[in-house]
């Protein structure tokens, strides 16, 4: 029985083993994890998310892309047509993930862009949200997000795992995003991430697992999943001198407007 504050987790990925997917949805509920979203990023995480997508409709909303690990050697057409196909027959609730990396995958930043701007297209031309990843490429997630054309309302999509500075955020809010902070927010060394979860305006935030990487303190070592964003949201209580209850109310609004 879990207490009266709900949760949106808006980002997990899932395995492709139904049994084990099953588990851990449940745990979800019983944790009070009203809604999620299930994030694709290759052709392996975007089966496994449309999976539970489709076993849990009512509380799981899908998000299909091709993320920086699958841009060497793409032939980016033939990736967004993956994508065409697959919206043809499914609600998508937003595009991604997708974004750059120059910490793991720098040599193949050229082609991160190509891919990027690719599937920020796609959701412009679907009125879908983005997940964006950027990670050691701020000046480069912001040159692509200006130089695709965008002319959609409202927010644009949310900035999914953040652990830029106040400045960088300050940056992704004028582009219209939320920002979504998962348990990387808890880990002793993130004094700086904590200074922007406490920048960001309430109607920007968002919370997340990014599970099953990430485990929040203090299950760091453990495989994370979505019934550990309550951690999350209590750090963000602590770092912004609120509530729980007051966390839980702002992120869910804010998930609940951007992605049903």
């Amino acid at each position: 029985m879990h207490d009266t504050n709900e949760f949106y987790d808006t980002h997990a990925h899932f395995s492709l083993n139904p049994g084990e997917s099953a588990v851990v949805m449940q745990r979800a509920l019983e944790a009070g994890v009203i809604r999620l979203v299930a994030v694709g990023g290759s052709q392996d995480l975007n089966a496994a998310a449309l999976a539970v997508a489709e076993a849990c409709s009512g509380h799981v909303r899908l998000a299909l892309g091709f993320d920086r690990s699958q841009a060497q050697g793409a032939d980016v057409a033939v990736l967004v047509e993956t994508l065409r196909r697959v919206h043809a027959m499914t609600p998508v609730a937003a595009v991604g993930e997708t974004g750059l990396d120059f910490h793991y995958e720098a040599d193949s930043a050229e082609a991160q862009c190509e891919l990027f701007a690719a599937q920020l297209r796609l959701a412009h031309e679907w009125s879908k949200p983005v997940v964006v990843h950027t990670r050691e490429a701020e000046a480069a997630t912001l040159r692509v997000l200006d130089q695709t054309p965008w002319s959609g309302k409202g927010l644009r999509g949310v900035i999914h795992c953040f652990t830029g500075n106040k400045e960088f955020a300050r940056e992704l809010l004028d582009r219209n995003f939320a920002i979504s902070f998962s348990g990387i927010v808890t880990f002793k060394s993130a004094d700086m991430l904590r200074e922007s979860a406490a920048f960001v305006p309430d109607d920007r935030l968002m919370i997340e697992t990014d599970s099953p990487f990430l485990a929040p303190v203090p299950l760091r070592g453990k495989r994370n999943e979505p019934a550990f964003v309550k951690i999350v949201a209590e750090c963000l209580a602590e770092v912004r001198c609120t509530t729980l209850a007051q966390i839980s109310r702002v992120t869910t609004r804010n998930a609940l407007a951007m992605f049903g």
